[in-house]
C-alpha cells in the first residue's frame, strides 16, 4: 500500500477515518466504528428527498475534479423521468502515477459501498457499479468480498433494514486508458462500446449508462457522504474552504518523502508541498505540478493559492487527479511541459481533430524548443493553437492538455526565451542547438 504521509492534528480525518484497520474487508469491526449507520438513517428517516437536502446544505462538490455540486447531480437524476437509474463509482484512477482513490477502496471499501447504496436511494436506482482497473485483481477481490458481506448482513440486496429499498452492487473490472477518468468515456466502457465522449448536454444524470439517468461519482466523494449523515451537514460544511467545504485525498511528490495525505479543501499549497519535505541543500523548489499529466505547472510565487477548485483554475492549474509533484531547480520546465503534452496527446481518444492532430503539433512545438530549432512563428502558433483546442473542446482531457504549456509561457517564460533566443536550458537539461543567423553554408 502507499505510504500515508503524517498531517497537522489540526486536520481532521473524514475519508481515512477507518484507514488504518487492521482488515479493511471485516464487517463487524467496520460496523463497530460506525459503517452502515448513515445508510440505516436515510432509508428509515431521511428518504430521498432529505438525504439530497442534507447533501446540499452540507456543500458537498464532487472530487472528481470538475467540482460540481453533488446534490445537483442527484436532483437531476431523481427527477429525470425514466424506467431505471443507475450509480456509478469511478475508482478506475485514471492517472497511472495516483493512487488515491486504489487507496481508499482498498483500506476502507465499507465506507465507499455505504455512500454507494446512499446515492442509489437518493436517486431511486436498484443498481450500482464501482469500475476499477481489471488489472488490479487484488483490489477486485477485496471490493468483493467486502460487497459479498454486506449483501449477506442485510445492508445490500433485497429490503435493505427493512425498509423495502432494494440495492445491487457490482464490480466491474474495465480496461482502458487515461480517458477513463472522464464520466461519459467510463460509461461507453461499461457497456462494451468504445471509449470517446459524448457531447454534453445532455448530461449522464439525464441520459447516461444504456441511455437512463446515471449519477457518475467519484470514490471520494461517495467516501465523504457516511460521515456527512452521521454527523451532520452543517459540521462538514465547517471544515476546508468556505463554498468548497470537506477534505480530499492528494498524492504528493517531494524531495523527501511521497504519499497519501487528507488534506482540508481551502489549505494553501504550501502547506501540501510542506508535508513531502524540503529540497536538498543547496537546491531550491523551482515549481509545483498541479493536478496531474494535464496539470499546471506553478512557481513558488503561487504557493499560498488555496487548494479549491476555483482558486486552482484561477491560476492556471486544477484539482484534477489530486497530484502535487514539487521539483527543484534541476528540471527544465520547457522539457517537463512537453513530455506532459506528449502523454497527453498519446492519450487522446481521437474523436476531435483539435484533440488528436492539435496536441501533437502542440507537443512538436514543444520539442523544437527544446532542441533549440524554433521557427520565428512557433511562440504565436502555440499561443493560438491553445486557444482554439480549448474553445473546441468536446471534454475536459481535451481542454485541460494545454495547461502544461500555457502555465509553462505565463510563469517561466525567462526559460522559454533562453531556450529560443540564447540556445540554452538553464537547468542543463535540453541542448539546445546554437544555430549562427546569417552564417555561410
Amino acid at each position: 500500500m502507499t505510504t500515508l504521509l503524517s498531517t497537522p492534528k489540526a486536520w481532521p480525518r473524514i475519508l481515512l477515518e477507518r484507514a488504518d484497520a487492521p482488515d479493511p474487508t471485516d464487517l463487524d469491526a467496520a460496523v463497530k466504528a460506525g459503517a452502515f449507520e448513515g445508510l440505516r438513517s436515510v432509508v428509515r428517516e431521511l428518504g430521498p428527498t432529505g438525504v439530497i437536502a442534507t447533501i446540499a446544505a452540507s456543500g458537498l462538490r464532487g472530487r472528481g475534479g470538475a467540482g460540481f455540486p453533488t446534490a445537483e447531480k442527484w436532483r437531476t437524476a431523481a427527477t429525470t423521468e425514466a424506467a431505471r437509474r443507475y450509480v456509478v463509482a469511478n475508482g478506475y484512477g485514471a492517472d497511472p502515477a495516483v493512487r488515491t482513490d486504489r487507496e481508499l477502496l482498498a483500506r476502507d471499501p465499507f465506507r465507499v459501498i455505504e455512500g454507494l447504496a446512499i446515492a442509489a436511494h437518493a436517486i431511486g436506482a436498484s443498481e450500482a457499479f464501482i469500475a476499477v482497473r481489471a488489472e488490479d485483481v487484488d483490489l477486485v477481490r477485496r471490493l468483493e468480498t467486502a460487497i459479498g458481506a454486506a449483501t449477506d448482513a442485510g445492508f445490500l440486496g433485497f429490503d435493505v433494514f427493512d425498509s423495502g429499498f432494494d440495492v445491487a452492487v457490482t464490480v466491474r473490472p474495465v480496461q482502458g486508458a487515461y480517458l477513463l477518468g472522464e464520466e461519459t468515456i467510463l460509461l461507453k466502457s461499461l457497456e462494451g462500446k468504445r471509449g470517446q465522449p459524448e457531447q454534453r448536454p445532455p448530461h449522464p444524470a439525464q441520459r447516461g449508462l444504456h441511455g437512463m439517468p446515471t449519477v457518475v461519482q467519484n470514490i471520494q466523494t461517495l467516501a465523504s457522504i457516511p460521515w456527512i449523515i452521521r454527523h451532520g451537514a452543517e459540521r462538514f460544511a465547517a471544515v476546508g474552504a468556505a463554498g468548497c467545504p470537506g477534505t480530499v485525498l492528494v498524492q504528493v511528490r517531494g524531495p523527501e518523502r511521497d504519499g497519501i495525505a487528507e488534506v482540508p479543501l481551502g489549505t494553501p499549497l504550501r502547506d501540501i508541498v510542506a508535508l513531502g519535505g524540503s529540497p536538498e541543500r543547496g537546491r531550491a523548489l523551482k515549481a509545483v505540478l498541479v493536478g496531474g499529466p494535464s496539470g499546471g505547472i506553478l512557481p513558488p510565487g503561487q504557493l499560498d493559492t488555496p487548494y479549491t477548485f476555483d482558486a486552482l483554475r484561477s491560476v492556471g492549474a486544477h484539482v484534477g487527479s489530486g497530484s502535487v509533484i514539487a521539483v527543484d531547480d534541476r528540471t527544465c520546465i520547457v522539457d517537463l511541459a512537453r513530455i506532459l503534452t506528449r502523454y497527453c496527446a498519446d492519450e487522446s481518444c481521437g474523436k476531435t481533430i483539435p484533440c488528436r492532430i492539435g496536441t501533437r503539433r502542440l507537443s512538436e512545438i514543444g520539442d523544437r524548443i527544446a532542441a533549440g530549432t524554433t521557427g520565428p512563428t512557433d511562440l504565436d502558433r502555440m499561443t493560438d493553437l491553445s486557444a482554439d483546442i480549448v474553445a473546441s473542446a468536446l471534454c475536459d482531457h481535451e481542454r485541460l492538455a494545454t495547461l502544461p504549456f500555457t502555465s509553462g509561457m505565463r510563469y517561466f517564460s525567462d526559460e522559454l526565451e533562453a531556450h529560443i533566443a540564447r540556445s540554452s536550458c538553464p537547468a542543463g537539461v535540453c541542448h539546445p542547438i546554437a544555430v549562427a543567423v546569417g552564417a555561410p553554408h
